[in-house]
Order: structure tokens, then C-alpha cells, then sequence
């Protein structure tokens, strides 16, 4: 019998680059069989365009990436540009200089279409849900949120609140002050009236968790005692103020001390605790799952199959 064809999927975002190369059985169930991240940080001088140090790593990544696809032989590549790509006034630049220099053809995508490959992929990493979840992807330049049941998708829908985004709005003083913390949490409350209101219609304390910050909250935070899953883990929650605290009060050069966060991530993180912690208590989240899948593995396995709207 025929094996099944490698596909490459890429992922092209605001702080991180990743590549997984991966075939899908009959059965659709995932076989990876390689996975990379490099931290580009392509908004490091600022969202609104690519400065030439960062601009200059993506392309280097996307060389290498070039080089691994070669390797193993692939054919199928999908390579997809999201917030920083999409925003940047010379990201169609980069995606026209990456193709002459690397191959690689990028397709830039709107935050609503990136919803829609997290949901299929976070979706598919899962159990069969026994009531409503509210997903969340942290991404670096936009953060997803989608409402989800046994029922099917009700909601979803991309925000402008990426890490590199709050941390360059917010983030000004190590440790981030109190007075910073303050902005912050008002710029959500502006900005998530969508996610207030929908909750209302669909409350939910089950959140789950893609990507990012969320992988270091599952290396520090699983609970060992919750029955084990291949592709998701369940948080012990009981740990998760004293580590909220512990990396919001800290300098960087403390964070760097902090077990289980990538020195790539101890910038960022800050922001990012306080984006989840703002969450949970928006919604009264009692229960945080990690799903080993986002949007990479929902391209692989289609977004045509995605879960409509109910």
C-alpha cells in the first residue's frame, strides 16, 4: 500500500516562524515527522512596517525552511502570512522577495480565515467536547477567539491584540507597572466588547488554549493527575496565580531564571499572561485545556472541512 504524501504547511507569523511537515492517513489522524520554530520577531521594530534586521531573518528562515523541504522531499507546501505579513506596508515586498530568493510562494490571509484553520485544527487535537469551549490563539500580531460546542462552531473572530502588539503599546517599564497594567486591561475592555457579548449569548469557563504561551503553561502547569490525552493537556489550575504573579512582577533578567520559558519568550510572555488572565476573568474560567494543534495542522487537514457557523 502506498504511504501517504508528505505535505509541508508554514506559518509565517508576527514573532515566530514554523514549518511542519506531516501526512494525513485514511483515517485523518496527523503523522508528523518533522517540526521546527524559529523566532523571527518580525515586528521587533514595530507592526506597521518590517525593519531590515527583522526582514532579513524572515527571509533566512524561510532559506532554511527551502532547505528542509528539499530534504525530505516534498511536495505540498503551504505557506501562510498572517497579521505582521498582512499589515506590515511592506509585507507584499517580503512575500514577493521570499518566492525569488527561497521558492516558497506566501499566501497572506485574513484574521477570520486564520480562525477558521485554528478551530478545524485545535477542534481535531480534542476529545469530543461535552459543552461549550471558548478557544484562544495568541499569536504575535492578532489574537483568535471562537465559541465552540458539541454543536458545532457559534463564534469567532480575530483581534489587533497580538503579544508584539500589547507588549509594544504597554510594555515600557521591567517589571511592567501597575499603571501600564491599568492601560492595558482598558484598551481590552474597548476592544473585546465582541467576546463580552457573546459570552453573554454562550457562556462558557472551559477555556482552551493553542500555541505560545499556553505550550509554557503546559510544561509548568499539567496536571499529572487528569487523564493523560496524545494531543491536549489539562491545566492544574492551583498553580497558575502563583505563576501569573511570579512572571508579571518579574525583570526580564528574573524571567530568564523562570524554568520552562524560552529565553525567546521572556520579552513577550508578560503581556501574554495578562491577555489570558483578563480572559479567564472575563469569562469565570474554572478549567484551561492546551491543544497541541492550532493553524498548521488545520491546513493540513483542510480547511473545507471546517466546522460552519450554527
Amino acid at each position: 500500500m502506498k504511504s501517504p504524501e508528505l505535505r509541508a504547511v508554514i506559518d509565517l507569523g508576527t514573532n515566530t516562524f514554523h514549518i511542519l511537515i506531516a501526512s494525513i492517513d485514511a483515517d485523518g489522524l496527523i503523522h508528523e515527522v518533522y517540526r521546527e520554530r524559529i523566532f523571527v520577531k518580525l515586528a521587533s521594530d514595530g507592526i506597521e512596517t518590517i525593519g531590515a534586521a527583522p526582514f532579513d531573518r524572515g527571509i533566512t528562515a524561510l532559506a532554511h525552511f527551502a532547505d528542509v523541504i528539499r530534504k525530505y522531499r516534498v511536495k505540498e507546501v503551504t505557506a501562510i502570512g498572517t497579521a505582521a505579513l498582512r499589515t506590515a506596508s511592506n509585507g507584499e515586498v517580503f512575500v514577493r522577495q521570499a518566492e525569488l530568493e527561497t521558492g516558497i510562494r506566501i499566501k497572506l490571509i485574513q484574521g477570520d480565515h486564520e480562525a477558521q484553520y485554528i478551530t478545524r485544527g485545535v477542534l481535531a487535537a480534542l476529545p469530543p467536547l461535552d459543552g461549550r469551549i471558548l478557544i484562544m490563539d495568541i499569536g504575535g500580531g492578532s489574537t483568535e477567539y471562537i465559541l465552540a460546542s458539541e454543536r458545532g462552531v457559534h463564534w469567532r473572530q480575530s483581534f489587533p491584540i497580538g503579544v508584539a502588539v500589547l507588549h509594544r503599546g504597554f510594555h515600557h517599564t521591567d517589571p511592567i507597572s501597575e499603571e501600564e497594567i491599568r492601560d492595558l486591561y482598558a484598551f481590552l475592555d474597548h476592544i473585546l466588547v465582541p467576546l463580552k457579548d457573546i459570552l453573554r449569548q454562550y457562556p462558557t469557563t472551559h477555556l482552551v488554549g493553542a500555541a505560545g504561551t499556553f505550550d509554557v503553561m503546559a510544561d509548568v502547569l499539567k496536571d499529572a493527575a487528569a487523564v493523560p490525552h496524545p494531543t491536549s493537556h489539562t491545566l492544574d489550575l492551583k498553580g497558575m496565580e502563583e505563576l501569573h504573579f511570579r512572571i508579571v512582577a518579574s525583570t526580564t533578567a528574573e524571567r530568564l531564571d523562570i524554568p520552562g520559558i524560552p529565553p525567546e519568550r521572556v520579552d513577550l510572555i508578560v503581556v501574554a499572561m495578562l491577555l489570558i488572565r483578563y480572559t479567564v476573568e472575563l469569562a469565570n474560567i474554572d478549567r484551561i485545556t492546551v491543544s497541541d494543534y492550532a493553524m498548521k495542522e488545520g491546513i493540513l487537514l483542510g480547511i473545507d472541512e471546517a466546522s460552519p457557523l450554527v
